[in-house]
């Protein structure tokens, strides 16, 4: 697991909620899987826990796309200690939290995504990405009320 500094949100893959300890020493008290090629974690009851199934690839529906980054978006609002996981934790982590981190920030998600990337290893599919963006457009113009 790694932190997205100055941000109360963490990267991570499958084998980091195989071993809750790590996550629950940090204080981490919501989990958001976007892992489709994984089983669904076993949480403790006191973690918050959502799943999002993301391929990592184009061809995911949009409204996953938005639900995904809207509730991290959220959490990461309220300064809820976050876990974002994946499978490898280096392609739909990634997106999803830079994702979130943009509207937040007043930042580009591109620009979010550099500052997501700094934290460690990646392997962006270019394709997620493209659709992602497109969701963050989405919700940046219908928060604008357009």
């Amino acid at each position: 697991m790694r932190q997205i500094l100055p941000y109360s949100l963490w990267l991570g893959h499958a084998g980091d909620v195989r071993e809750l300890r790590n996550v629950l020493a940090t204080g981490i008290v919501a989990v958001v899987d976007v892992a489709l090629n994984e089983l669904p974690a076993a949480v403790p009851r006191e973690l918050f826990y959502c799943r999002f199934p993301m391929v990592d690839g184009a061809g995911n529906p949009r409204w996953l796309l938005k639900t995904a980054i809207d509730t991290t978006a959220g959490l990461l609002r309220e300064r809820v200690p976050t876990l974002v996981y994946c499978g490898a934790g280096m392609s739909r982590s990634p997106v999803v939290a830079a994702a979130a981190i943009s509207p937040h920030s007043g930042e580009s998600p591109d620009a979010c995504l550099a500052v997501v990337l700094q934290s460690g290893p990646s392997d962006v599919s270019p394709a997620l990405w493209q659709d992602v963006k497109a969701a963050v457009r989405h919700i940046l113009t219908m928060q604008r009320g357009e």
